[in-house]
């Protein structure tokens, strides 16, 4: 299992930061029909039930959003992709359909309502600490171009940054080619709900992804 810390720097900002990982072995494919049943139903919910106020009340948001602050980004400039994939559904404008392993990694955040990394560990090059972006650090978010990371909550390898709660990098993106995949739920609220969330991901892994070699762990 990839090696993974929380920086000293962002847990004394952050004390209640949390990291939800599964890493396992899966068969990546550019569509499951069955999954997508799966995503039309609980888009169709959240539809009925949310509005972009309710959003924003969500304990899983306001926490995250309360650390973007609290480590020095602006949250509303630099959405979560949680509280961003809530907004398209309100909004009335759906998911992007990629693959059935980002799709399910976007259906777990959206009932959640946590930020997820999803990670072609094969990409990752040695240990992953996850602290604070710096100044003119280069980061290329995927469908976001160069994106700013400075003060911004960052995952990094032996290369540099490659992950974030507003944007994952082209570095370390999931295609069909990936079948040794790390998911990192990233909680503001200590171990609320977090539980849940990673064993609803690893139900979906098994059912939509043949995911095989599970291995998990909560920093």
């Amino acid at each position: 299992m990839t090696k993974i810390e929380i920086e000293s720097q962002l847990k004394t900002l952050c004390p209640d930061l949390r990291l939800g990982i599964i890493q396992c072995k899966v068969e990546t494919e550019e569509n499951n029909a069955a999954l997508w049943e799966v995503i039309n139903t609980s888009i169709k919910k959240k539809t009925n039930e949310l509005s972009i106020e309710k959003i924003r009340n969500l304990s899983t948001i306001k926490s995250s959003k309360q650390g973007y602050k609290t480590v020095g980004k602006h949250p509303s400039r630099y959405r979560l992709s949680a509280e961003a994939l809530l907004r398209r559904i309100v909004n009335e404008k759906g998911l992007y359909k990629i693959n059935n392993i980002v799709d399910l990694l976007n259906l777990v955040s959206i009932e959640s309502g946590f930020s997820i990394g999803g990670y072609n560990a094969d990409k990752i090059t040695g240990d992953v600490k996850f602290g604070i972006g710096k100044k003119e650090e280069d980061y290329q978010g995927i469908g976001k171009g160069k994106l700013n990371i400075e003060f911004l909550p960052v995952f990094r390898d032996d290369i540099g940054a490659f992950g974030s709660p507003t944007s994952d990098s082209i570095r370390t993106s999931i295609n069909t080619e990936c079948t040794n995949f790390l998911m990192i739920i990233i909680s503001f609220q200590s171990e609320i709900d977090l539980p849940e969330s990673m064993n609803f991901a690893i139900n979906l892994l098994e059912k939509y992804a043949k995911a095989t070699c599970i291995e998990t762990a909560i920093i």
